[in-house]
């Protein structure tokens, strides 16, 4: 006959060890962990605003350079136009950036300034903007330089 209950009653030998004696043990782990997780989170939120910044930049130019395509005739300075269309489209940006047009094969970069390039503009030809902003990579209060940010499209002049 089977017994219903059966209790087994297996002997402890190892000793209990209290929460009083973990104390410094956590502390110390603590203190080893927290400089990994610091620089890990403060490289993935540098890397995710220079990504943001990636994005806004190319989305401002394509904006910029739709309004220099469709602008044929209907403005004196071109550059000027598209340059306050992407100063627009991302007003966070317009410290340090840069700005490179070519309308029909001539290039302007001296300034966000193009009269001449008004006579340019000849419907079927190519408008492209170029930007280039300079980023910032910082991690754990170190810089990493030589990081920038570009972004180029290329449209036909309407």
């Amino acid at each position: 006959m089977v017994p219903s209950k059966m209790c087994v009653k297996v002997p402890s030998r190892g000793r209990r060890v209290s929460a009083g004696n973990r104390r410094g043990a956590t502390l110390i782990e603590f203190t080893l962990v927290m400089p990994i997780l610091l620089l890990t989170m403060t490289g993935m939120v540098s890397f995710g605003l220079a990504l943001r910044n990636d994005l806004v930049l190319t989305n401002a130019v394509n904006t910029g350079a739709q309004l220099l395509a469709f602008s044929r005739g209907q403005t004196t300075d071109p550059c000027a136009t598209a340059y306050t269309a992407i100063s627009g489209a991302a007003p966070s940006l317009t410290s340090g950036l840069s700005l490179t047009f070519v309308i029909n094969g001539s290039t302007y970069t001296a300034t966000n300034t193009c009269a001449a390039g008004a006579a340019n503009m000849v419907q079927g030809a190519s408008a492209s903007i170029t930007a280039t902003y300079p980023c910032a990579l910082g991690v754990f209060g170190e810089n990493f330089a030589g990081c920038k940010l570009q972004s180029q499209v290329t449209e036909f002049i309407q």
